[in-house]
């Protein structure tokens, strides 16, 4: 008797375990799938190419050496950033003038515009100090 009754538990427990459901963290996700049509494509956003900048850019500073050719100047700011520039030609002819009346001294405050893909002074504008 007793020998049936462990049988007919382990046929109950046999039994209770198979009606259980699976545990959900063994189940993989169901979803519906996703379907895309592939006759229309998706665009996200259109690559815009960026302007190109044609404008003058402008360099502040104290002159350290010039001549008719270029000029080497000191920015403003900083001490540390120094930059020399080409003339073109009307800034050459124009520096030329400058030069026979004296010149731009060291430490003499210019400003210059300039083109930025050729680095070559346009306009400059300062006041030159009296010759020695």
């Amino acid at each position: 008797m007793k020998r049936l009754i462990q049988i007919a538990c382990a046929g109950a427990l046999l039994l209770g375990t198979m009606g259980v459901s699976r545990a959900m963290a063994q189940d993989p996700i169901v979803t519906a799938p996703i379907i895309v049509s592939e006759a229309a494509p998706i665009i996200i956003s259109a690559v815009k190419p960026k302007p190109k900048f044609t404008g003058l850019a402008k360099f502040e500073g104290t002159v350290l050496v010039a001549n008719s050719v270029q000029i080497t100047v000191k920015a403003m700011g900083n001490d540390l950033a120094i930059q020399t520039f080409p003339l073109s030609e009307a800034a050459s002819a124009k520096m030329q003038q400058i030069i026979d009346r004296g010149g731009y001294q060291y430490g003499d405050k210019v400003r210059l515009e300039y083109d930025p893909q050729s680095m070559r002074v346009v306009k400059f504008k300062g006041k030159p100090s009296k010759p020695l």
